[in-house]
């Protein structure tokens, strides 16, 4: 790919996207935690997307990737209204959200923020309200956030352990959503691997079951663990796409 826009998300810290003009509704594409859009399915998302005349956004959140801005400075919501300011510099089109891992998290907080501008979702092993569920505290991590900062955890799929910084937890408190139903109406896709030691199947269950959308569908892939990244995998999450572009639309459009 070629080098990155630098988009000024309003106060000064630059953002590093990558853009494909096309028609829309726009893919948008939401790393995980840790994660940038170098990543396979941005990549594959991307290529696809140039080659067939579909726009396409790929950004890396603040503190991450090449963009600008400290990590321990980013939160679900803040990361959320990283890539709203991206799109809002770069389209004025509709929306489709693809969100892996925690970038399915980060994905419904901006769909909430946004409901009218979002015409679809895809989730990828979505991991919302993952501090929850997947981040148990003990007394000496609270200790250490105090103390600190931040806690790690080890992670199977990044070089270096995942850093938790307090400004991360604390406002993940006020950014969670299966605790009640979800208001979102547009058309949503979720895709799962039945192995995904990661983040349990049972969450896009709940995130399904969350949502008062009645066009939500979940596909469980046999034998898929978290990435979802193989050649087949991926033509899945593309065929995915290509078919939401008759059926995604605008509440009340």
């Amino acid at each position: 790919m070629n080098s990155p826009q630098m988009i000024d998300r309003g106060d000064g810290v630059h953002l590093a996207a990558r853009y494909v003009a096309g028609r829309g509704p726009c893919w948008l594409f939401l790393p995980g935690y840790m994660s940038d859009m170098t990543g396979t399915k941005a990549e594959a998302l991307f290529d696809h997307a140039a080659a067939t005349g579909q726009s396409c956004l790929l950004l890396d959140y603040s503190g991450c990737g090449q963009s600008q801005g400290s990590f321990d400075n980013g939160s679900i919501r803040r990361w959320a209204a990283d890539a709203l300011a991206v799109a809002d510099a770069l389209t004025d089109s509709e929306l489709i959200l693809i969100g892996s891992s925690m970038g399915g998290w980060v994905m419904l907080q901006m769909a909430l923020a946004r409901p009218h501008q979002v015409a679809g979702l895809v989730g990828i092993a979505a991991a919302p309200d993952f501090t929850r569920w997947g981040l148990a505290l003990e007394p000496a991590d609270r200790a250490q956030l105090q103390r600190l900062g931040f806690i790690t955890r080890p992670s199977a799929y990044a070089d270096q352990p995942y850093r938790y910084s307090a400004t991360f937890i604390d406002d993940a408190e006020s950014a969670l959503v299966l605790e009640s139903p979800i208001p979102l109406f547009c058309p949503v896709r979720l895709l799962h691997g039945t192995l995904d030691e990661a983040v349990p199947p049972e969450i896009s269950g709940q995130l399904l079951a969350a949502l008062e959308s009645d066009d939500v569908e979940l596909t469980l892939i046999k034998n898929g663990d978290h990435r979802l990244s193989s050649p087949a995998q991926l033509d899945l999450l593309i065929r995915t796409l290509d078919a939401m572009r008759p059926t995604a639309s605008l509440p009340g459009k």
